[in-house]
């Protein structure tokens, strides 16, 4: 099975789109690196390093630290696709993050965000 186009596409190119989307809803860029942090277990300066390097979305989460046990508790739809019926491991993960950041743009508070 071929990958889709999101999984060559640079971290980098995507992460200031996560941001912007969070600040025109009065969030900040911390709060994004928080729930990113959260989901992939990076710390802030692996964060950094991965935008840096400028990995594509599969290294990003290859090398990602470990995934949050708690990760498996997002539901819900993005872009018309539940999430938790994405069959495609890689892809199910970068659903997660767009849904953690809509979750966050949308004004939850961060700890039901963070599945806490």
């Amino acid at each position: 099975m071929s990958g889709h186009r999101i999984f060559t596409t640079a971290f980098a190119k995507v992460y200031p789109m996560y941001v912007q989307k969070a600040e025109r809803k009065n969030r900040t860029k911390e709060e994004v690196d928080q729930v990113i942090c959260w989901l992939t277990g990076y710390d802030q300066a692996g964060l950094q390093r991965q935008i840096d390097q400028g990995h594509d979305f599969e290294t990003f989460f290859a090398q990602a630290p470990a995934m949050h046990p708690n990760s498996s508790l997002i539901t819900g739809a993005v872009c018309g696709v539940r999430v938790e019926e994405v069959e495609d491991p890689l892809m199910q993960k970068i659903r997660y993050l767009d849904k953690l950041v809509d979750e966050l743009a949308k004004g939850k508070k961060m700890e039901k965000i963070l599945r806490g």
